[in-house]
Parts: structure tokens; C-alpha cells; sequence
């Protein structure tokens, strides 16, 4: 008997809709499994197997095939066991076909017929949803996760006998349908201030620009001056996810298998900092088997790169392209994929490697090894950072200051207004912030007077400017304006600015 069951599988960080065709025919015993698999995917003939026998399922020995559609895709991962195993249920009869029409079917089989989560679910109960599915059938684990997706039935068993018992009992199915969840509960609290941060004015207020236009930043200074501790409060002053940027950002973290089950919904903007180490794949993604890597983890969020010039260069130059595009594109010889990039890079790195130059009483460094440690910063790369600024050694008079220092729910507050004029500026553009602007952009909603215009041409042959920071001081300065509350870029918009490019001129000359 032929038998047909709906099952999804990740590619990337999307699902994809895969048939699973079972076939029982008399002949000898055997059971084969095709379709251009994964060894994973092979290994599930056992698991389903011994899974059957042991939740006491009888079945008498045929000739059993398994396809899994269409044959020219390699099929990765171990969502297919559970879809296989009630495909040969309902091949012998013990459940009718009708019932697997408008389902998808994901989870992982144990030996001993429990269902196992799987990651990815997010991203498959909503590819099913766009084929048309009307519900899903997911381990226990997974349930809360897939109920996310709107207007999906979704339902969790934690073994393969309650699948049997959910689809056979009439009128089961609506009572496991769970609704999306998305309460007011589920806002971040990060445990951190911008209130905690003593001195450090102007480290404090690039911040606040950066994040007000979601502008790349880079803080130099020696060891102990705040860059880490500002860098971890740049989230905090970040306006709060939307439901659909939530979605996007627990979508990707799913695909990794990092939502929790108990909070499968990501409320809080992510914050990454991977180690000096880190590989290049795993900063923007790859493997055999493409994965995000933490650009894309810390999509709609900050990237936190400390020690800058101690990344390999290979590491640092492969975000050349992603931090222009705000996307990651890896191609295989199976196919091609697309991660998103579309997050705030924030590093901070020593200006030697002692880390006390130009302080001649501390910095013992010569003035050729200066050079050689700032050249580990390639020109193109410093070009990505819109924000150069300066970190100074805090005194002991700002760290015991007891006076009260501005909260980030009060800076929060501005840069939430920044956003909104420009995400209403920008609406018909398709874009959300200053900091995506393409050239196109620039030249449409950056225009200058002609004094302030003829400011940047002065700048520009005085300082040699690229296009590219050309380009992203005007990005910069639009979102200073709008900081200000002003629609037209002024001359101390420009100035100041200009004033974050100044450290990049001092250091890398």
C-alpha cells in the first residue's frame, strides 16, 4: 500500500517541503530508504525500526520502500524519522491516509519511540504554512516554538504511540492547538546601565549615535578605560524588537538550536562577542553544511568584536562584504545560501600592543611596532566603521564620582525617537535606518546647502576621504540631525561628525 506524509527539513535558515512516500508490497523483507540522503537521514531506517518494535507495534515482514521527495535534493538532518514512521503505520493499515493529508510531520525517533526535538522548527512550521499545510505534528519540546507561526495548528507528542493516538482520536487535534504567545512579559531586562558607566562623555554619546542610526563603531583606548563595559550597554539604549524582527532574530537562533524551550521567543536585542580566536566560518558562517555564523546571530542586535587587531586578518577581512551588504551569501555546489547580516558592529581594540601609546611614561612600544600593530586594521575595513572614537584612562576622580549619571531608558528615549523619524523618512525606500542607506539613498535624503556643502568639499581634499566615508560621515551626520530633531543636516552635524573620523586620521594617518 502507497502512502504519502507531508515533512519538512532546513536549508539554510529556511524550510523546505519534503514528501515522504512509503510503499509495503509483498516480497522479501526489506527496508530501504532513497531519495539522495544524508547519512543521518540513512541511519534513520534503524531508528525507525527498533522505534516501532519497541512502542509494540506488530508489523508483519514486507518489502518496504521509502522515498523522500524530490530526489535531486540532499536531504540533511533527522526531522524525517517521525513522518517515516507513521508513513509505514499508515502503509499497513493502522492509520488512514486521510488524516496525514494537511499535516506535516517533524521530530527526531528514539530506540525507545520517543519523539525528540529538533532545531529548525521555527523555520519549517512556517515554510509548511506557506505550502498550504494546515497543521504540524512536532516533538513536545519544539511545541511552544512552533506555535509562534500564526494561524498554524501545531501540536507536541512525546512519543510515537501519542502520535498514533492524536491522529486516530477525533476532535484531539483542535484541543492541542496552542495560540502565539506574545505578552508584555516577554520585554528584556538586561541586567546592565548606561547609569553604571562613570566619565567617558563623549565614548558615552558615540554610543548614542551609533545606536541612534545603528552606525558601526570603534573605540580605541588602553586597558581598563570603559570600552567593554560601554560595549555591553549598547543594547540596553536599543528601542525593543518588533514581533516580526523577534521572529526574524528566533528563526536563526532555532535553526542553531539555541531557543530554549521555555522561551522560544527572543525579545531581547542579541549581543555577541566572540572570542580573538574565532574562525572566519564562524563569524560569517559556512561548514559543509552551511550554518549562520555570529554575524547572523547577532542580527537586529550588536556585534561585539574586543581586541580587534588580535582577530586573524582572514577572519577580519571576510566582513569586508558582509558589513556593506548587511548579508552573508555562501555558495555550495548544492546550492547557494543566504544568512542575515543586519546588525551594529562594535569593536574596540588598544592603539599598541602594550596598549598605553601615545603615553610615552607608560607605552614602551617603538614607533615601528606602533605601525605594524595598527596595519593588522586594513584601510578598507576602517572605512566600514562609521564611528572612530577615542576611549581615554578614566582618573581617579570619575571612577569614585558618586553624582547620578543618565540611565539608558532615558537615552533609550531619544535614540527611539531618532528612529521613528527616520524609519518615517525612509518608509518609502524599503529600508529602516540611516545606516542602511545605499549611495542612492544618500544622494536623495542627505542633500546639504550649499554652505555645508561646500564644508565637505574642503574636507574631503583635506583629508583624502574615500566615497565610502564620504558616504557614511553624511549617514552619520543625518542621524545626528535627527538626534537633534532637525530635517536638514547642519554645519555642527557635519562638524561633529567629522569629529569621529578625526582618530582614524590620527592613528592610521
Amino acid at each position: 500500500m502507497y502512502t504519502k506524509v507531508n515533512s519538512m527539513m532546513v536549508q539554510g535558515i529556511d524550510g523546505l517541503f519534503i514528501s515522504v512516500e512509503t510503499d509495503v508490497s509483498a516480497g522479501l523483507p526489506e527496508f530501504s530508504m532513497v531519495g539522495y540522503l544524508s547519512s543521518e537521514v540513512r541511519e534513520a531506517r534503524e531508528r525507525v525500526r527498533i522505534s516501532l518494535k519497541n512502542s509494540g507495534f506488530a508489523l508483519p515482514p514486507r518489502r518496504i520502500t521509502v522515498n523522500l521527495s524530490p530526489a535531486d535534493l540532499r536531504k540533511e538532518g533527522t526531522s524525517f524519522d517521525l513522518a517515516v514512521a507513521l508513513g509505514i503505520l499508515a502503509s499497513y493499515g493502522h492509520l488512514p491516509e486521510q488524516c496525514l493529508r494537511r499535516l506535516a510531520v517533524i521530530g527526531e525517533l528514539g530506540l525507545d519511540g520517543g519523539v525528540r526535538p529538533v532545531p529548525g522548527v521555527l523555520s519549517m512550521v512556517g515554510a509548511a504554512k506557506e505550502a498550504g499545510v494546515s497543521g504540524c505534528i512536532v516533538p513536545k519540546e519544539n511545541e511552544a516554538e512552533g506555535a509562534l507561526v500564526e494561524e498554524m495548528a501545531v501540536a507536541g507528542v512525546e512519543n510515537l504511540p501519542e502520535a498514533v493516538r492524536l491522529l486516530q482520536t477525533p476532535g484531539a487535534w483542535q484541543e492541542r492547538i496552542r495560540e502565539p504567545v506574545w505578552t508584555p512579559e516577554d520585554r528584556p531586562n538586561y541586567g546592565e546601565d548606561f547609569s553604571e558607566v562613570n566619565g567617558q562623555i563623549a565614548l558615552k554619546r558615540a554610543a548614542e549615535v551609533a545606536a541612534a542610526g545603528m552606525h558601526n563603531l570603534l573605540m580605541i583606548g588602553p586597558p581598563g578605560s570603559g570600552k567593554t563595559m560601554v560595549a555591553r550597554r549598547i543594547p540596553t539604549i536599543l528601542p525593543e524588537l518588533t514581533r516580526k524582527e523577534s521572529l526574524e532574530v528566533s528563526k536563526i537562533y532555532s535553526v542553531c538550536g539555541l531557543l530554549p524551550p521555555d522561551r522560544p521567543l527572543k525579545t531581547e536585542r542579541p549581543f555577541r562577542a566572540p572570542h580573538h580566536t574565532a574562525s572566519y566560518q564562524s563569524l560569517v558562517g559556512g561548514g559543509r553544511v552551511p550554518k549562520p555564523g555570529e554575524l547572523s546571530l547577532a542580527n537586529r542586535g550588536v556585534l561585539f568584536l574586543d581586541e580587534l587587531p588580535e582577530f586573524p586578518k582572514v577572519s577580519l577581512e571576510v566582513l569586508r562584504q558582509p558589513l556593506e551588504d548587511r548579508a552573508v551569501r555562501i555558495s555550495r555546489v548544492q546550492g547557494s545560501y543566504l544568512f542575515p547580516a543586519d546588525c551594529m558592529v562594535v569593536a574596540a581594540m588598544n592603539p599598541c600592543r602594550c596598549g598605553y601609546y601615545p603615553d610615552r611614561s607608560r607605552c614602551q612600544c617603538g614607533e615601528a611596532e606602533v605601525k605594524r600593530y595598527l596595519r593588522r586594521i586594513s584601510r578598507p575595513l576602517l572605512d566600514r566603521m562609521d564611528l572612530c572614537v577615542e576611549a581615554p584612562a578614566i582618573g581617579f576622580e570619575a571612577v569614585r564620582a558618586e553624582g547620578e549619571n543618565e540611565t539608558s531608558a532615558q537615552i533609550r528615549s531619544r535614540v527611539r525617537e531618532a528612529w521613528e523619524r527616520q524609519r518615517h523618512r525612509l518608509r518609502d525606500a524599503g529600508i529602516d535606518c540611516n545606516a542602511q542607506m545605499t549611495g542612492r539613498h544618500v544622494k536623495t535624503y542627505c542633500r546639504l546647502d550649499e554652505q555645508e556643502e561646500s564644508m565637505m568639499a574642503h574636507i574631503f581634499e583635506k583629508l583624502g576621504l574615500s566615497a565610502r566615508a564620504y558616504y557614511r560621515i553624511l549617514k552619520v551626520a543625518r542621524t545626528i540631525a535627527d538626534l537633534d530633531g532637525e530635517d536638514k543636516i547642519m554645519e555642527r552635524h557635519l562638524g561633529e561628525a567629522l569629529g569621529y573620523r578625526g582618530l582614524e586620521q590620527r592613528f592610521w594617518g
